[in-house]
């Protein structure tokens, strides 16, 4: 039987750990193609908007896509962004929206460019 290296597996343990905390924006691909709601930030509501300062961003720091930007105001990557809703329900002031990805405005815009219906 062999001796127990503690010291090694402890070491191996916060590596591994370490690896799965860390989120990495598109490893797997550009996933928010089959979203079906998106994050809408209504500015007049945002703590962050509302001080000019770096206060709240509750929203980026729950996101589990890393897809909210700590700016001012936070701003979502919509090519990763899966829709979950997160950030939406850990707002403190309601100030993010989940909207149906057609009704968003950018989905209308880019169906319309594309030659489809927007209504449809």
């Amino acid at each position: 039987m062999t001796p127990r290296n503690e010291q090694y597996e402890r070491w191996i343990a916060q590596k591994i750990l370490a690896a799965r905390q860390t989120t990495t924006i598109g490893e797997a691909g550009k996933t928010g193609t089959w979203r079906t709601i998106r994050p809408v930030l209504i500015p007049e509501k945002c703590l962050v908007v509302k001080s000019g300062k770096p206060t709240c961003h509750k929203c980026w720091l729950y996101c589990p896509e890393a897809t909210v930007s700590r700016s001012i105001p936070p701003v979502f990557d919509y090519d990763y962004c899966k829709g979950c809703g997160i950030c939406a329900t850990e707002c403190p002031t309601e100030a993010i929206q989940m909207v149906p990805e057609k009704e968003a405005p950018s989905c209308a815009e880019t169906i319309a460019n594309a030659g489809g219906n927007a209504d449809a």
